[in-house]
């Protein structure tokens, strides 16, 4: 027999806030978390738009040694993880007593490349790269150091599927739990924000060129949109067997019933209607629902002007005369890339447990496209017992999860 999902912790590092209180307040209130950043000025970005994400200070909280191997994103990802261990009531004693696993998402770690690059270039030593760099240069930094610093015993992967990665991570994690792989699993996403990270997809004229108003930069589905904003930052997620939690006496917050996977099988940076359509409806086969019973969907809509249009057509098919309410948390955050998955799940977490659904802020008028679906410009009170969240990637990699309420008060 499958065995049920649910989630019992969560974690947050990102431009609209450092915890679950402050992103709380921020989706709420439709706070922008967007930026001008000076240093891309002079770096040669054609766009310095991003997410402004303070960087953690961890002297005093993580020994030298441990510092030393850890890239930005995995700072981050840090912060998160002691944050939804410590609301999932799991200390580090516990964490050497019982086996927990850990999947991430993480697609790059340019700023260790190329500063070890750079050494190189002007030192002609090795010796002078510090033993650090090697651990903050893979893609799998982030899970080599939290499984290290947390003590994890269970599965242990990085996912690398673009800006697909946080979900196919929750995805990945849902799956090893629902088969009975795995009782508990630290699942997540990670994002790095240093400049280096960020060039070749302002080389593509990807980004906003609204500088002059930041905080209006970012507009999903809406007609005036010019391109996306780069962002980042960290979210964690705790993902345990139904009765496991029980036992534990864990705070269950949601069930999630569903996760479906395509690939478009086409052009290398093109959306697909069709492709994401397949995604959301194996999603929905997966939960056992139809589509009249969600009541959110979070969009991947990045604010670009290809594919939100061909998002809006996928979810317009699936969804059509059932109109549940739509909105793109990145108009607030920009795109956090490799989180994205991960952290627009926990948004939509947030959303539930406090009955509202954030603003798609900056949605002034309507495409042909877009005008079809039912998008809120403003905060909505709103109880939700279902929600879907959508990311889609580069390469075409698609990924959809869903979500169900559960009620307390049952178990």
């Amino acid at each position: 027999m499958m065995k049920r999902v649910v989630i019992t912790g969560l974690g947050i590092w990102s431009c609209i806030g450092k915890n679950i209180e402050e992103v709380t307040q921020s989706l709420f209130f439709g706070k922008s978390g967007i930026g001008v950043d000076e240093e891309r000025k002079e770096y040669g970005y054609r766009s310095p738009l991003t997410g402004i994400v303070p960087i953690p200070v961890l002297k005093g909280i993580l020994d030298r040694r441990l510092r030393i191997g850890m890239a930005e994103e995995g700072e981050y990802a840090y912060m998160a993880t002691v944050e939804a261990l410590k609301n999932a009531g799991i200390d580090l004693e516990y964490l050497e007593n019982n086996e927990m696993g850990i999947f991430y998402g993480n697609d790059s770690s340019a700023k260790s490349v190329i500063e070890s690059h750079e050494i190189m270039r002007v030192k002609r030593d090795t010796s002078l790269l510090g033993s650090g760099a090697v651990f903050q240069s893979m893609n799998s930094t982030v899970t080599m150091n939290l499984s290290t610093i947390f003590k994890l015993k269970g599965v242990n992967m990085t996912i690398s599927a673009a800006c697909a990665s946080g979900s196919h991570a929750i995805g990945l994690g849902y799956l090893f739990i629902k088969n009975g792989i795995q009782s508990m699993v630290l699942c997540g996403g990670a994002q790095e924000t240093n400049l280096f990270s960020m060039a070749s997809f302002d080389a593509l004229s990807a980004f906003s060129m609204r500088i002059d108003e930041p905080e209006k930069a970012s507009r999903p589905f809406d007609a005036d949109r010019d391109g996306l904003i780069p962002s980042g930052g960290a979210a964690s997620l705790i993902l345990e067997e139904y009765q496991h939690a029980v036992k534990r006496g864990a705070p269950i917050l949601a069930e999630i019933i569903g996760y479906g996977v395509s690939s478009n099988g086409a052009n290398i940076s093109q959306p697909s209607d069709q492709g994401s359509l397949i995604a959301i409806n194996r999603a929905l086969i997966d939960a056992n629902i139809k589509a009249k019973d969600v009541d959110y969907i979070n969009a991947h809509a990045t604010s670009t002007p290809q594919g939100d249009v061909y998002e809006a057509i996928a979810l317009d098919k699936a969804f059509g005369s059932h109109r549940p309410f739509v909105s793109s948390t990145k108009s607030m955050t920009g795109h956090e890339c490799w989180m994205a998955g991960a952290s627009e799940l926990l948004y939509s977490l947030l959303m539930m447990k406090n009955s509202f659904i954030a603003p798609n802020i900056n949605f002034d008028t309507p495409d042909e496209y877009s005008a079809k679906l039912n998008i809120p410009p403003k905060c909505v009170n709103k109880n939700i017992d279902i929600f879907l969240s959508n990311s889609f990637g580069f390469g075409g990699t698609n990924s959809v999860l869903i979500v169900k309420k559960i009620n307390n008060k049952v178990l």
